[in-house]
């Protein structure tokens, strides 16, 4: 007797229909597994074979043959258990199989029948709902997260003994509710910006990297504030909207890391030690994974000692930070990842970490020379604010406290407002095209004259020229300002150098 059931399959950050089809047949007994299946997926035979036994089922003895298909797409991870095995119990005449053509199953099994949980499960619920299935009946901890998909009805599982009171309706839908906007964005809860003390220099270029969404790379000793400062820019960020809280939600989930049940995920903040491989950083393997870059969309990545981070996995961001996107393509498979981010990076500027301009440091010109070399001009060049920062004086550590994040996240999302009034919902300055760029950035004449002066004489390249104007039309932004003047030009010129700052 054959029996189907429907699952899914991640692939990426998106969730794929896969029929997991089980024959029970006369004849030796034997439980095969066809499909493209990975290591984790071939194991569940012998997960639904004791959870089967262990939950008060029956497991037939006879020829058993279980497809995944489409045959021509791997499958991996262990979230084909539940469906396996419901169609298994189906087959052999154990469960009602009109239930399997009204809910969609995914979950791993216990050896003692109990139903865990898997990543990915609102890909799965948005998967669901846009093939018309009635419900997606989940592991009861993936529950709250599949409800926040508005039309499924989701059915919490926690033993494999329910499907027979989820066949017969005696299970309950659980309801999604909408969110406070509160639980989807930056709060209280974030490091302060009042805590960087003596560096106005670096607190002005955290307001603007927030506000326009522009990278930012800070070199300086240690001890001046760099990590300190890169960890409060996600608290300077507006907060999401629904749409993108349930987009960072889905791939969170997918990547293994979701929020807590009941909340959307805001905006994250990833920080990879700098021995991690570009496959890690960027995305890849078999079957392909989202790396960090993805894991951070529209959010913060954050590279601290950016030179000791290996060149390949430097020059794999080159494309995700110029296209907002991630594309890995296999032998017959082509896969695109979001990856919208912010990019904040901390850097010495020597080996020791002093600056040749101290009298501490003792490092030779070649090995500062081979230092500096690890960031790639081509990178360095997509790098919208470059700041050098020293440390601060200690009349400067005594002064007194800054704005705090609140109040210049106030002017961030002010300054952000306005740039979707002119790009549209989500975009920012950081991600205008170079028609955009032309439109947006309306210069005074003194603005025209000083740019031009300083094209040539800062060596800008045709992309640096273009980050320059977005960065003065954020800086304008910020100034509640239409035109682009001289002053935010030359503020703009001043955060792409490697001049110390105060």
């Amino acid at each position: 007797m054959l029996a189907v059931a429907r699952t899914f399959t991640l692939v990426g950050v998106a969730a794929h229909d896969v029929r997991a089809e089980v024959d029970v047949n006369a004849g030796l007994a034997a439980f095969s597994l066809v499909g493209l299946p990975d290591t984790a997926v071939r194991e569940s035979r012998e997960r639904v074979r004791a959870a089967i036994s262990n939950a008060g089922f029956e497991f037939p003895l006879r020829r058993i043959t279980a497809s995944l298909a489409p045959a021509d797409l791997r499958k991996a991870g262990p979230g084909f258990d539940l469906a396996i095995a419901a169609a298994l119990l189906a087959a052999s005449g154990q469960l009602s199989g009109e239930m399997l053509g009204r809910f969609w199953l995914a979950g791993e099994l216990g050896l003692d029948g109990a139903i865990r949980p898997v990543p990915g499960v609102l890909a799965m619920a948005e998967e669901a709902r846009s093939r018309g299935a009635e419900g997606l009946a989940v592991a009861a901890e993936n529950a709250p997260e599949a409800a926040l998909v508005e039309g499924l009805n989701v059915i919490p599982l926690r033993s494999l003994r329910e499907l027979e009171a989820l066949a017969d309706g005696g299970l309950a839908p659980l309801r999604g509710g909408e969110l406070p906007p509160s639980e989807n964005g930056a709060g209280a809860r974030e490091p302060d910006l009042a805590d960087l003390r003596g560096q106005p220099g670096l607190r002005r270029a955290l307001e603007v990297a927030a506000a326009g969404g522009h990278s930012l790379l800070i070199v300086g000793p240690p001890g001046a504030g760099k990590s300190l400062a890169c960890s409060r820019l996600p608290g300077l960020l507006p907060p999401l909207c629904r749409a993108d809280a349930i987009e960072v939600t889905r791939i969170a989930s997918a990547c293994g890391h979701p929020p807590p049940p009941g909340r959307l995920a805001g905006r994250p903040f990833r920080a990879p030690h700098h021995t991690i491989s570009a496959a890690g950083l960027v995305g890849g393997g078999t079957p392909p994974r989202p790396g960090e870059v993805t894991a951070a969309h529209r959010g913060v990545l954050f590279l601290d000692e950016l030179a000791e981070f290996s060149r390949s996995s430097l020059e794999a961001l080159r494309g995700p930070l110029e296209e907002g996107r991630v594309v890995i393509v296999r032998a017959g498979h082509r896969l695109e990842l979001p990856c919208r981010f912010t990019l904040v990076a901390a850097s010495n500027p020597c080996p020791c970490g002093m600056g040749q301009d101290s009298p501490a440091c003792r490092c030779p010109e070649g090995s500062v020379r081979r230092y500096e070399a690890k960031l790639s001009g081509a990178l360095a060049d997509r790098i919208d604010l470059v700041l050098a920062v020293s440390q601060p004086s200690p009349e400067a550590m005594a002064s007194a406290e800054g704005e705090s994040t609140a109040v210049v996240r106030e002017r961030v999302v002010a300054a952000r407002e306005r740039q979707e009034q002119r790009l549209g919902p989500g975009r920012c300055n950081a991600g205008m095209t170079p028609a955009q760029t032309r439109r947006a950035c309306a210069l005074e004449p003194e603005a025209t004259e000083l740019l031009a002066a300083s094209h040539a004489r800062l060596g800008l390249s045709g992309r640096g020229y273009e980050r320059v104007l977005r960065v003065a039309r954020t800086v304008a932004d910020l100034a509640e300002t239409r035109r682009i003047s001289a002053s935010h030009v030359g503020e703009a010129l001043s955060m792409r150098r490697r001049a110390a700052t105060g």
